[in-house]
C-alpha cells in the first residue's frame, strides 16, 4: 500500500482508534463484568461447585447428603453470595476438563495447586494446607519404615488417578509398581485385600485408614511425604471472580471460621457416625 491511496487509509484509521479508545474500553469492561462466573452465578441464583468424594473433604452420609469440609466451605460462599449451592459430582481424573466446558463454576474439592494445572485454570489463594502421607498393609508391608521401602520394584502401591498423590508416587517411588485408580473406595479397597503394599493419599485419610482397620493397616512413615497449598480452582481470565474467591477466603480466615471447620472434620471423628 503506497503513494496517497496509503497515507489516506493510514489517516483514516488513526483517526478511528484516536476517536474510539474510551468508548470501546468502556464497553469491553462492562462486558467483562456481565460475562464474569460471579455476575452468572448472581443472575442465576446457583453457584455450581465441582468436586469429587475425598474423607473427609466430602462424603455421604446415610440418608445420601454429601458431608465434610469442602461441603461446609462450599456451602458457606454460596450463603454469602445469597444465593443457593449445587454440587457437581465428578470423577477426579477429569475435574479441570469439566470446569473448562463449563459443567460447574469452581472447584471446591481439596485441589492441590501445582504449576501443571495452574496452565489450565487460576488458583484463588490458598484456604487450607494438605500433604500426602502413606498407610501400609501390615503384613505385605511387615518392617517397613522408611520411604526407601517402599521404593523397589517388588512393592506395588496405589494412589488417586489424576491426584497429587499419584504424582507423588511416580516422583517420590519410580522404582515401584504403581496402580492408579479413578475411585478412592477402589484405592482402599486394594490395600484391605492385600492387592497392593501401600496406598498413597491427602492427609488425614490415612490415618483414618489405619485406625478404622488396626488389624490390617498400619502408618509405616510419621507425618506427611509432601506439603500443599489447596486452592478453588476457576476458569482463566476471570478476575472479578478470583477477586471474590481470594477476598472471601481472608475475611472466613480471620473469622476464625476456616480453623473451627478444619478442626471438626480432620481432628475429631464424630462426623463418623452421620456415614453409612
Amino acid at each position: 500500500m503506497t503513494g496517497r491511496f496509503g497515507h489516506v487509509v493510514v489517516g483514516v484509521v488513526a483517526l478511528i482508534l484516536a476517536a474510539s479508545p474510551f468508548a470501546t474500553g468502556a464497553e469491553l469492561q462492562q462486558k467483562l463484568i456481565e460475562e464474569s462466573t460471579v455476575e452468572q452465578v448472581l443472575k442465576r441464583g446457583v453457584l455450581r461447585v465441582g468436586l469429587s468424594t475425598f474423607v473427609p473433604w466430602a462424603m455421604t452420609d446415610k440418608a445420601g447428603r454429601l458431608i465434610g469440609f469442602e461441603i461446609d466451605v462450599a456451602t458457606r460462599v454460596a450463603q454469602d453470595l445469597g444465593v443457593k449451592v449445587e454440587f457437581v459430582p465428578t470423577k477426579w481424573a477429569g475435574i479441570i476438563p469439566a470446569l473448562l466446558t463449563g459443567k460447574f463454576d469452581v472447584i471446591i474439592g481439596g485441589m492441590g495447586i501445582t504449576a501443571q494445572r495452574n496452565l489450565k485454570v487460576n488458583f484463588s489463594i490458598p484456604y487450607d494446607h494438605s500433604g500426602v502421607a502413606i498407610v501400609a498393609h501390615q503384613q505385605l508391608a511387615a518392617g517397613f519404615g522408611r520411604l526407601e521401602d517402599f521404593n523397589r520394584p517388588d512393592v506395588v502401591v496405589t494412589a488417586r488417578l489424576g491426584s497429587t498423590s499419584a504424582a507423588a508416587a511416580n516422583k517420590l517411588l519410580p522404582k515401584a509398581q504403581r496402580r492408579f485408580f479413578d475411585d478412592e473406595s477402589q484405592v482402599i479397597q486394594e490395600l484391605l485385600n492385600g492387592k497392593v503394599h501401600a496406598l498413597l493419599a491427602g492427609t488425614p485419610l490415612p490415618v483414618y485408614q489405619a485406625l478404622k482397620y488396626p488389624d490390617k493397616l498400619f502408618l509405616p512413615l510419621k507425618g506427611a511425604i509432601t506439603k500443599e497449598p489447596i486452592g478453588f480452582a476457576v476458569r482463566k481470565g476471570d478476575f472479578d471472580t478470583l477477586n471474590f474467591f481470594d477476598n472471601w477466603i481472608r475475611v472466613v480466615e480471620a473469622e476464625g471460621w476456616l480453623a473451627e471447620r478444619k478442626a471438626y472434620w480432620f481432628e475429631t471423628q464424630e462426623w463418623e457416625s452421620l456415614l453409612k
